[in-house]
């Protein structure tokens, strides 16, 4: 294997992806992850997604789009590891090993817990033993740097907590301490009301839409007369073109909201149809998904296997 330092991101395979996810995480990640400076495992957490996700044929369908969707903005699975987390039994078998480590105590003061607390949420054994299962996501491949928003890097320091407590009680120094990496430039997208682009204010621009639905969603965007400029258009528009041009198109445009939206529109679609026809293409040969995430599993395993020896060597059931 590379003696490049470990890089692991996790994905859910959770919901329809939109020029939100697109420009707000998944253009930088990619691009890290071909900077060539790391060895790339990218899950796809379907095990997390199940806490919220409990429908077969919705599994499959949106797991698929995951992988075919970062294939289309430029991840070359050969050039990763990229692979399901339920393809790969070690993940839960050291998460259970972690489990008879940690107390309940522990766990109870991470964010996503407090918050469901807080909301009087009705809470499952999977949701409360999360972090465990993520410990042992990262801790199982030696991984050096997790990309995560702000808002996660508790979970690393789960993972650093559980790292140390576990190479003090079994006397070892098997498992090597994680470091988040903050992803930076990370945008905010507003949606097309303003606020910020999500599935669950129903304001969204689909990544793969069709031209026709994505001149229609940019027609919808809401623009306030009283300003110099249409703002909630120009941050959209401010995605694909620079400043300088946008200022020139602008200035020349004043007051033509219309006009406006129709050249955000011709340059949201020249900027992802590339990415729509890769998208397209990957769809109707399907079958090479099954042939890329099963090559991710083998080329996971041969890892995690050797590594969950080595715990059960430490831990004395080997």
């Amino acid at each position: 294997m590379s003696k490049k330092p470990v890089l692991l991101s996790g994905i859910k395979p959770t919901g329809d992806l939109h020029i939100g996810n697109y420009f707000g995480a998944m253009r930088q990640q990619v691009e890290l992850f071909k900077s060539g400076k790391y060895q790339c495992f990218i899950m796809v957490a379907d095990y997390h997604a199940l806490n919220t996700m409990q429908n077969a044929e919705e599994m499959h369908r949106r797991t698929k789009e995951l992988v075919m969707a970062y294939i289309a903005i430029g991840l070359d699975p050969k050039d990763v590891v990229l692979f399901k987390q339920s393809d790969v039994p070690e993940h839960t078998e050291l998460a259970w090993i972690f489990d008879t480590i940690t107390t309940m105590p522990y766990l109870m003061r991470a964010h996503a817990y407090k918050d469901a607390v807080a909301k009087n949420k009705e809470i499952n054994v999977g949701t409360f033993n999360y972090p465990m299962l993520m410990a042992a996501d990262i801790l199982i491949y030696d991984t050096s740097i997790v990309p995560v928003g702000a808002d996660q890097k508790q979970h690393i320091e789960i993972a650093r907590d559980t790292a140390q407590k576990f190479n003090h009680i079994f006397k070892n120094d098997l498992f090597t301490l994680p470091k988040p990496y903050i992803m930076p430039d990370v945008a905010t997208v507003p949606g097309i009301d303003g606020k910020k682009m999500s599935k669950s204010y129903g304001n969204v621009i689909p990544l793969f839409s069709s031209r026709e639905e994505l001149t229609k969603r940019v027609m919808s965007i809401v623009t306030d007369s009283s300003g110099e400029r249409p703002e909630n258009v120009y941050k959209i528009h401010k995605l694909v073109r620079s400043e300088q041009e946008l200022d020139s198109i602008y200035s020349e445009h004043k007051g033509k909201y219309k006009e406006l939206k129709d050249i955000l529109a011709d340059d949201l679609n020249n900027y992802l149809e590339p990415m729509r026809g890769r998208y397209n293409k990957i769809e109707s040969e399907h079958e090479i998904i099954n042939d890329i995430l099963k090559s991710g599993a083998e080329k996971a395993r041969a890892v995690t296997k050797e590594k969950i020896r080595l715990v059960k060597q430490a831990i004395g059931v080997l």
